[in-house]
């Protein structure tokens, strides 16, 4: 099991933010890489992908830096199928895996900054959304290059509300272990992929898996 320690970042994000602002706030933090692709021999192709994350005492910040041959953000309304996008997401889970079904968060995010969460335990019809409004409290700001050669890049920052983990206790995050797993996909891509940072071993592509979430803790 992979294991990651999120440093905390000094700042309230009181105020208006943009892209620039919160790269500059997170440009200390170490990048980890998407180094799985899972389901290889039948999904071969594997973007470029890393990220880093960090906290504050209200959010979560999350980078993302992405280079794919395709860029796709057809979802444009929240709770949409953004899996199918150029996407990226952060599954997370607080119960410290006293359960057998971790109850868990997935946080899944098109390039175009549309926004899924959902709740609940590994079956799927049992898992729940969360309402517009909470997931719109996330900001997502994107950079996107094109330009001449196979790859376009892209690069998103989220700042995620602690409040949107609205089924736990996130007043002080500081020596907790958590668990989780990062991944990007694309599914309706011309290229499919199943990229994670901790190792999904499952024959068919699902990260549904809590299983085989890395360990987290906030330094």
């Amino acid at each position: 099991m992979k294991k990651l320690t999120i440093l905390p970042i000094a700042s309230d994000l009181t105020g208006s933010h943009n892209f620039n602002q919160l790269s500059d706030l997170v440009k200390d933090l170490e990048w980890n890489t998407l180094e799985y692709s899972n389901w290889s021999e039948s999904y071969p192709y594997k973007p470029q992908v890393r990220f880093k994350i960090g906290y504050t005492q209200k959010a979560l910040l999350l980078q993302f830096d992405v280079a794919e041959e395709q860029l796709r953000g057809n979802y444009a309304e929240v709770n949409q199928n953004v899996w199918e996008d150029s996407c990226v997401e952060l599954f997370v889970s607080f119960d410290d895996r006293k359960h057998y079904y971790n109850h868990y968060y997935n946080i899944e995010f098109n390039l175009i900054g549309t926004g899924l969460i959902g709740y609940g335990t590994p079956d799927k019809s049992t898992r729940n959304r969360l309402s517009a409004a909470e997931i719109e409290t996330v900001q997502a700001f994107s950079m996107i290059e094109r330009h001449s050669g196979t790859d376009r890049r892209w690069s998103m920052i989220q700042v995620i509300p602690l409040a949107v983990f609205k089924f736990n206790d996130t007043s002080d995050l500081k020596g907790k272990k958590i668990h989780g797993n990062f991944y990007k996909c694309g599914d309706n891509l011309k290229s499919p992929h199943f990229l994670s940072w901790n190792k999904v071993d499952n024959p068919t592509p699902n990260f549904h898996l809590p299983q085989f979430f890395g360990e987290l803790i906030f330094g």
